[in-house]
């Protein structure tokens, strides 16, 4: 039974403010609760499955893991499912909804109509819906997670963090295709870039951790996992990045190609008679680290297959982690020279070997990886270049989801 809103939690006189972050799939939800108040993680976990019969919630609380399994047919019912398991039963966190101040939702495409996170007002949401065409898959489930805690909540604020906007500060010569001009004004075809949260929070954290300033300071952020991008962060504002007007272009990825020569892909059409669906599911879902190697899209399985004398698995990580030096390189010719260079993501703060790949030979720019430090190091925030090295090359855990909760937090309290 849902408990629907009674009176808020209140601890020696003073509420604790709470914020629930959401990001919504086609067939997914993520959840975080959060304590804004020392900005600690309550609980977390999510719903895969929507609309199959074996869909399924994971719960994290207090270290430990737990799963349940109901069908969801749908959006509301998955957020009212949450909901549930926040309120009532073996791991609820909440006494009511009441306890809730906002909710915080990942939104993919902004286009160009967003450049910093907004209250998700009726008018807000008509724009984002004219963005839809730009992310088909996931504009449409965001608007239906946004759409179900209204239903249930009708006066809670909401708040849209957009994957775009970070990279609204790029210049035009930046993020312009050289395409007739008319596509760009009429449809709006040009570089938007993504994963633009976690570069954001990185790229500020990473200036906490080392004590500089934004201002002065030219970071590159290498966010690389099973997706990934890169992007140049100049006095605190992104300069350039390498995802494009989808999240296909740039490096190579689990599953996406990442950058291909437009005439391969009229070509692979041509001959393997594939409609603009067929060449979609290609470049996004068949390439990218699992096309190359014939298996997994996980880095974790590529050095295994390595370890195992498997060399289409080599080719694959050697692919992947040379694209990474060449944008790097790129983006520090861009900003005339890098001061920081960081990983992060599932592969950039996990896999030594992804780091070590792409910032070998860089040394001519002044990049020198201590390999003791480097391997040393996982999913935690660390310095991996040696002292004397010119660029400070770091390790930093993203967490969108904190970023998100942050942003709500700063707009509605």
């Amino acid at each position: 039974m849902l408990l629907l809103p009674t009176t808020g939690e209140v601890w020696e006189g003073v509420r604790i403010m709470k914020i629930l972050v959401l990001n919504c799939g086609s067939s997914s939800i993520k959840y975080a609760l959060y304590n804004m108040d020392d900005q600690s993680v309550i609980t977390s976990g999510g719903i895969e499955k929507i609309g199959l019969p074996d869909s399924f919630i994971t719960i994290k609380l207090n270290g430990e893991k737990f799963r349940m399994e109901r069908p969801i047919e749908e959006h509301t019912a998955g957020v009212q499912f949450i909901f549930e398991v926040l309120t009532t039963g073996d791991h609820a966190v909440l006494k009511s909804l009441n306890e809730l101040d906002a909710v915080g939702h990942r939104m993919v495409h902004g286009g160009e109509k967003f450049n910093k996170s907004v209250i998700l007002t009726p008018e807000v949401m008509e724009a984002f819906a004219e963005c839809n065409d730009l992310a088909p898959l996931h504009n449409p489930a965001n608007i239906k997670g946004v759409n179900a805690v209204k239903a249930l909540l009708p006066d809670i604020p909401q708040v849209g963090v957009f994957d775009t906007a970070f990279h609204q500060t790029m210049p035009d010569y930046a993020y312009m295709y050289a395409l007739p001009y008319e596509l760009y004004k009429k449809y709006g075809v040009r570089r938007y870039g993504f994963h633009g949260t976690s570069h954001r929070y990185v790229s500020q954290r990473v200036c906490e951790y080392l004590g500089i300033k934004p201002e002065g300071s030219r970071i590159i952020t290498c966010h690389v996992g099973n997706g990934a991008s890169i992007a140049a962060v100049k006095d605190g504002k992104c300069v350039d990045t390498s995802m494009g007007l989808t999240p296909l272009e740039g490096l190579m990825m689990g599953t996406r190609s990442g950058d291909i020569d437009a005439g391969a892909v009229t070509f692979l059409m041509d001959k393997l008679n594939l409609d603009t669906k067929g060449i979609s599911n290609l470049l996004n879902k068949q390439s990218g680290l699992a096309g190359v190697s014939g298996g997994s899209s996980d880095f974790r399985d590529i050095l295994k297959g390595i370890e195992e004398g498997n060399d289409r698995a080599r080719l694959a990580k050697e692919m992947y982690t040379y694209r990474i030096k060449k944008y790097i390189a790129q983006y520090a010719a861009a900003m005339g020279g890098v001061d920081v260079i960081l990983f992060t993501g599932g592969a950039g703060e996990n896999q030594w070997e992804v780091r070590e790949g792409a910032t070998k030979g860089l040394e001519y720019m002044g990049v020198k990886v201590d390999p003791e430090k480097n391997h040393a190091i996982r999913a935690k925030e660390a310095i991996i270049s040696t002292e004397d090295s010119k660029v400070t090359v770091c390790v930093i855990p993203t967490d969108e989801e904190l970023m998100i909760a942050k942003d709500t937090m700063a707009l509605v309290k």
